[in-house]
């Protein structure tokens, strides 16, 4: 005798196909997951029809306990809500055991972030390549300007590329940044983003008075022939990831806004004060910046992993 189960999600399955005209991909995803759950389900002698919510709550805790990612659990749930719509709109059931049930949820993703030896590599890179001079020293310069503001300030890429050309008249050793909402943030310069922009700004004039036409004075810090008239960030991110080849280290680890979370993790792994970074990154919200404790929580939790001699035996007795 055929299993009814089998033939009520078969009979899903092709309602999906027709009906809603979901891809191949699709169906076989739903298969696999109502099989799965079958299975669960057989294991406790209960028939999907007749399954409560107790026992679909128990099948996603287990899946849960297996270590399937939220994400994962999320679509299986997704799969038994179709289903189980299914069978209460053809009358094959009175009620949506699903309807209680919660999504698991979603863990904020860790942000990538760069080691300091990381950053050193880059930063020496671009310093090596600025101090030969030539056609493109200019270029070389300005790169060196870019990451040494962006790792010395946590600027957003978009705030970095648009600074005005006015900062360069500044004296001290802050600067100030306009960002998100038209707020105002003073963010702190290191010494050696005040020698690169002094180095930058003279080579600009020297290129200037040697020119046989001057080009029209820009009001920008990194001026382009762009839509915007300064450095688009599609640009210094590509030119970015060039240098990071150029140093030796994997580029897609490596984008702007990997740099502003370097510049954050590192200040809080140095005892920097969470409310001081985030008034430096420019957060409305002290939540935003709380994810960077985090991050340093999980580099600990690795490196006793890798390096605590308890941690290698057990690693060894495995």
């Amino acid at each position: 005798m055929k299993d009814l189960s089998r033939a009520h999600m078969e009979a899903f399955l092709e309602m999906m196909s027709a009906e809603r005209g979901a891809a191949v991909n699709t169906l076989q995803s739903y298969e696999r997951d109502l099989d799965d759950l079958h299975s669960f389900l057989s294991g406790r002698d209960v028939r999907m029809t007749e399954a409560g919510s107790n026992d679909l709550g128990a099948y996603l805790s287990g899946l849960s306990r297996q270590g399937f990612k939220p994400s994962s659990q999320a679509r299986r749930l997704s799969a038994m809500r179709q289903f189980y719509k299914f069978l209460y709109a053809e009358g094959l059931r009175t009620d949506d055991p699903t309807g209680v049930l919660d999504a698991p949820k979603k863990g904020r993703a860790l942000p990538k972030t760069m080691g300091m030896e990381e950053v050193t590599r880059l930063l020496a890179q671009a310093e090596q390549e600025a101090a030969v001079e030539g056609p493109d020293q200019l270029q070389h310069l300005r790169m060196l300007v870019l990451l040494e503001l962006l790792y010395a300030t946590g600027m957003r890429v978009s705030e970095l590329v648009s600074l005005p050309a006015k900062v360069m008249d500044q004296e001290g050793r802050f600067l100030m940044i306009r960002g998100k909402g038209n707020k105002e943030r003073l963010v702190p310069l290191s010494q050696s983003a005040i020698a690169a922009l002094k180095t930058y700004g003279r080579r600009q004039a020297e290129i200037a008075a040697a020119a046989a036409q001057p080009a029209p004075e820009s009001p920008w810090l990194f001026p382009a022939a762009s839509k915007q008239g300064y450095l688009p960030r599609q640009v210094f991110a590509r030119d970015l990831k060039d240098l990071a080849i150029r140093a030796g280290l994997t580029p897609s680890m490596i984008s702007p806004h990997v740099m502003r979370h370097a510049f954050a993790s590192h200040l809080l792994a140095n005892g920097a004060d969470l409310r001081v970074v985030q008034e430096l990154l420019g957060h409305s919200d002290i939540s935003t910046t709380q994810i960077y404790t985090h991050v340093l929580e999980e580099r600990l939790h690795q490196l006793v992993q890798t390096h605590h001699p308890l941690a290698k035996q057990a690693k060894k007795q495995e």
